[in-house]
């Protein structure tokens, strides 16, 4: 039984800490305490502890006995939090998705005889993992996935429901996307080209262009043609397009915006919601799709973006723990998926917690 430290309590955080209850003892640290009563009734053994993540002191202090961190904070506090945490010499895996270049700790945690695993959760997470394990395998011409978090019964106008603060919603919904086509790097307006695409046990969603490739753009550069979409009920792509030349989501307005989405976005505790993703990997000679479908969890009351993105998150701590991988720096999920046994791993503990990942395959 390895100690686990988590650091983060949120939405996500609770369902890890629950999980990794089951094998681990883990101690989780936050500075809001408010879900502390939450993991103590879910398991009476996780520990709870307020922490300052930006003091790192602090965090060093708190992290000493750890045979390794799960990183699981805002995205603004996540790289220095990273950092702290590698210079430690504790081998983590991250979640915060932090707008920083995380490859360039790549050396200190070498130096420091770390692993650190970046970026595992739903997306980036399981596409990536899958991209690099085929591209192990076969050679790639191009790869795509589609992915949405969606309230179970939208309403109008906005048809949406947000797990996350506003704010990283809305930096999705401004932050140039960024694809391969045609072996360059090309930048399109977010919200951009939409697109319909039917889906089982949803129906109809409207797929936009977002920033969400992130590392596969410089690990997988050898992939010719490559792109991310965000999916979400149609007519909500052309009403935040509308906010967004409106000038709502620029800087002296984003607060305000934030606040007013806030009480519209917010999703109710309990309230249900269901998470979908399609991932296309294209070769040579066949063409390989992923569908994931997965909803909000009735008995432990854990939401399915809660469930997608924390076991993907709580497969890799294990995958570290077990010595699946070994190597020491930082690396994307692909460079992980690499692995056969790796990616094997996560996809069965998936399976073993009712994440559904089903696969088809076409050949030419």
């Amino acid at each position: 039984m390895s100690k686990i430290v988590q650091i983060g309590s949120g939405m996500i955080g609770t369902t890890m800490a629950y999980d990794l209850s089951q094998e681990h003892d883990i101690i989780v640290g936050d500075f809001d305490d408010s879900s502390f009563a939450k993991l103590e009734r879910l398991n009476p053994n996780i520990v709870t502890k307020k922490i300052d993540v930006t003091n790192s002191l602090e965090l060093k202090e708190f992290i000493q006995a750890a045979d390794l961190v799960l990183l699981a904070v805002p995205g603004h506090l996540g790289f220095a939090a990273l950092k702290t945490i590698i210079k430690s010499g504790k081998n983590v895996v991250d979640i915060s998705f932090s707008n920083e270049n995380f490859l360039e700790l790549d050396a200190l945690a070498k130096d420091m005889g770390v692993t650190a695993a970046v970026d595992a959760g739903l997306a980036p997470g399981i596409p990536n993992f899958l991209l690099g394990y085929h591209d192990s395998e076969m050679k790639i011409n191009s790869f795509e996935y589609y992915v949405g978090g969606l309230p179970k019964n939208p309403e109008p106008p906005f048809f949406y429901k947000a797990p996350f603060s506003p704010v990283d919603v809305i930096e999705e919904y401004t932050r140039p996307a960024r694809m391969m086509v045609n072996g360059k790097i090309v930048t399109k307006p977010a919200l951009s080209e939409i697109e319909i695409m039917n889906f089982d046990n949803v129906g109809n969603l409207e797929a936009f262009n977002t920033d969400g490739l992130r590392s596969i753009l410089f690990t997988m550069n050898h992939i010719t043609n490559m792109k991310e979409k965000t999916l979400r009920y149609s007519g909500h792509a052309a009403l935040m397009a509308n906010y967004r030349n409106a000038g709502k989501f620029d800087k002296d307005q984003i607060s305000k915006t934030s606040d007013e989405l806030f009480t519209a976005w917010k999703l109710e505790e309990n309230e249900p919601e269901l998470t979908v993703m399609k991932i296309i990997i294209d070769g040579d000679n066949e063409c390989i799709t992923y569908d994931l479908f997965d909803e909000f969890d009735s008995e432990l009351r854990f939401s399915s973006m809660s469930r997608t993105t924390g076991f993907t998150a709580t497969a890799t701590v294990n995958i570290i723990l077990k010595n699946l991988f070994k190597q020491k720096g930082v690396f994307p999920p692909e460079l992980i998926g690499s692995h056969y046994d790796c990616t094997k791993f996560l996809k069965d503990y998936l399976k073993a917690r009712n994440v559904q990942i089903n696969q088809k395959v076409k050949k030419y």
